[in-house]
């Protein structure tokens, strides 16, 4: 299972985040020499136990440049590592874990001069690394999928040697992936990959992730730990009764939250890559104790209950503090 691992570096790339317990993880030290330190270390980690996939993106403050630093200080070559980043938010926060009163922590644009802005920007960080570029949360309402302009720019980026992909959120993931699968050119599909929410509070993406999968496509999990409400971190008194059921369960497995939750994500057979997004080498030491987990049909019904209504998800989400 461990080369099911990606490490995603949405949490370590900017001070602030929406992770609960997010100034803990960086010991409320936002200094850009401290946090690039801090994330060398969590990607020596994550190297040192065999991930071989990253995952970054234009909004993660200084994500890419930390990743492009520590690639060429290691001096990795470029064949034994996949890296992805994603384009169409900009981040706006200007380097504050609070923004001020009116002011967005990123901005999404998903239109083609962002693209073209952006993915330079990516290039001149990322190369000769970058294999992968995402359109980053990708919606319906956002008409991204319909644009002409951007649809042939990725193409052709496709046809110079860059794979594309897209990664999608909010309540109707599923009709974005259905969506994206018509997309082609010459009766070939733009999208090689997509990545999604998935967890065991959020799977009503399932039925479009497997068809994602059988289509060809590398399906990516994110927010498998849904921003660390799947955690010890979530005292929140409506999750009680579903986080005792975790606790009890983790235990006669000898094992952690983290480590079940991520677990049920690495054991669904559509699933290439499980991003782990720890901002601890604590904490993805832990997230890497789910392969140790041996699952079973019977862990996985065990478990169904925890699942929430989407809506209901994703507005908790939406209202999680940047911190």
């Amino acid at each position: 299972m461990l080369n099911k691992f990606g490490f995603g570096l949405a949490a370590i790339g900017r001070p602030g985040y929406i992770n609960l317990g997010h100034a803990e993880d960086l010991n409320n030290n936002y200094s850009i020499p401290s946090m690039r330190a801090h994330a060398h270390q969590l990607l020596d980690v994550a190297w040192e136990n065999g991930i071989r996939y990253f995952d970054a993106a234009r909004s993660y403050g200084r994500a890419e440049e930390f990743l492009s630093s520590w690639l060429r200080k290691r001096e990795i070559d470029p064949n034994e590592i996949r890296v992805g980043s994603k384009w169409g938010y900009t981040y706006t926060a200007a380097w504050q874990v609070q923004t001020p009163e009116g002011v967005q922590h990123e901005v999404k644009r998903h239109e083609l001069d962002v693209l073209k802005k952006q993915f330079q920007a990516s290039w001149n960080n990322l190369s000769p690394y970058l294999d992968l570029y995402q359109i980053h949360s990708a919606t319906i309402e956002s008409g991204v999928l319909e644009n002409e302009e951007v649809m042939n720019c990725l193409n052709g980026l496709r046809e110079s040697g860059t794979a594309i992909g897209l990664s999608v959120s909010g309540v109707n993931q599923a009709a974005t992936i259905e969506k994206a699968l018509t997309v082609k050119f010459e009766n070939e599909l733009l999208f090689s990959s997509v990545q999604a929410t998935w967890n065991l509070l959020e799977q009503s993406a399932t039925s479009a992730l497997q068809a994602a999968h059988q289509a060809g496509l590398n399906v990516i999990v994110k927010e498998s730990l849904a921003n660390g409400r799947l955690t010890l971190r979530n005292n929140v008194k409506h999750f009680a009764a579903r986080k005792q059921l975790l606790e009890e369960t983790a235990k006669e497995l000898n094992s952690s939250i983290d480590a079940l939750s991520i677990a049920a994500a690495l054991n669904q057979p559509w699933a290439t890559t499980v991003l782990c997004g720890a901002a601890n080498e604590t904490h993805l030491r832990s997230n890497l104790k789910a392969c140790d987990i041996e699952w079973s049909d019977s862990l996985s019904n065990q478990l169904d209950g925890l699942t929430q209504n989407p809506q209901e998800y994703w507005a908790e989400r939406s209202k999680m503090d940047w911190n």
